[in-house]
């Protein structure tokens, strides 16, 4: 059904990032940072855990959050090529996580009228923490941007880098129709004013998407994703059916 493949999407999304943030525990650049960034993993799993096992119910197979976040291999996976790219350098970690914040933010926002009690619920809360990750992950776009000759370089090049990949966000994939969900389209320009706003205020300027990179919600994702699900899943798949 349409609605349990939108929101396995958002679920998706959701842990992949989350998962990729909680990689920098013990390896931030500063204190402040190794908590900070695990902290916003643990608000992005957090909501993928409820989302998963809203997912479950609606598909009625009988799948739990467990079975649908450990025992799917890759070409299952719908989230958004964005959120699985690697951290690399500091500043492709935060602009990473500004861009999906700055998505997620406005998406939220309309997503707390939503018919699906779960989904309002979920915006409820989400809704603040995306506001919180904008503001902290914007911030370091603007240190680093506005920074030093090799802050600015490396907050270029991870414009260049992660830019094309902004444009599936706004893909409707299977959400397109989907009453109880917001429109991914719609959420368009506030995000294009968001990320204006912060970039003026980096020295930066907003490239022009001519090649956007697209594939993440049709299963097509890229090498990296494998390798990260490959350690994240292994405990589960080596002890099938254990719990805490």
């Amino acid at each position: 059904m349409a609605l349990f493949d939108a929101v396995l999407e958002l679920a998706d999304d959701h842990l992949v990032l989350g998962h990729r943030l909680s990689e920098w525990c013990g390896h931030a650049p500063m204190l402040e940072e190794d908590l900070a960034m695990p902290n916003m993993a643990l608000d992005l799993i957090g909501s993928a855990r409820v989302l998963y096992d809203h997912a479950g119910k609606l598909e009625g197979s009988g799948r739990d959050e467990d079975a649908l976040a450990y025992l799917r291999g890759e070409r299952d996976y719908r989230n958004c090529l964005l959120v699985e790219r690697e951290n690399g350098d500091f500043a492709v970690t935060m602009l990473r996580q500004f861009y999906f914040a700055a998505f997620m933010e406005p998406y939220w926002q309309s997503a707390l009228g939503s018919s699906d009690p779960v989904i309002a619920g979920v915006a409820g809360k989400a809704v603040k923490e995306m506001a919180y990750h904008i503001r902290h992950a914007g911030e370091w776009v603007v240190r680093l941007g506005d920074g030093t000759e090799q802050s600015a370089e490396r907050m270029r090049d991870a414009v260049l880098d992660l830019h094309p990949y902004t444009a599936e966000l706004f893909e409707e994939g299977a959400a397109e129709g989907v009453d109880a969900l917001p429109s991914r389209a719609a959420v368009r320009p506030v995000w294009d004013a968001t990320v204006s706003a912060v970039f003026a205020q980096a020295g930066l300027e907003v490239p022009k998407d001519a090649f956007p990179q697209t594939g993440g919600r049709s299963g097509i994702h890229g090498e990296a994703l494998g390798h990260m699900l490959a350690e994240m899943q292994v405990l589960h798949r080596e002890h099938p059916g254990a719990v805490w």
